[in-house]
């Protein structure tokens, strides 16, 4: 399953999956013209692939954002994202 875990004002989103064997897949997207760019990180180990659109800039930027909020997201990861975690 997949949490949502935050969209800008650029509507780029990061959502992340349930913590699996320790592991967390945190995906991200933002809309284009005809489809999407993504990227897929896994936490902890912080492996980036699947990189389909973002440019190198871009990706420095995604890499600070998801390494200052990782510890957030694995947390979030045990207890079912976000609204679960915070019961909103």
């Amino acid at each position: 399953m997949m949490y949502e875990y935050m969209t800008f004002d650029d509507n780029t989103s990061i959502a992340h999956s349930d913590m699996q064997d320790g592991e967390v897949k945190v995906y991200i997207e933002k809309p284009i013209d005809g489809g999407f760019k993504n990227i897929t990180c896994i936490l902890p180990q912080y492996e980036w692939k699947d990189n389909a659109g973002f440019s190198p800039d871009e990706v420095e930027t995604i890499k600070k954002i998801v390494e200052n909020n990782a510890h957030l997201i694995m947390d979030f990861s045990k207890k079912g994202g976000f609204e679960n975690a915070s019961g909103f």
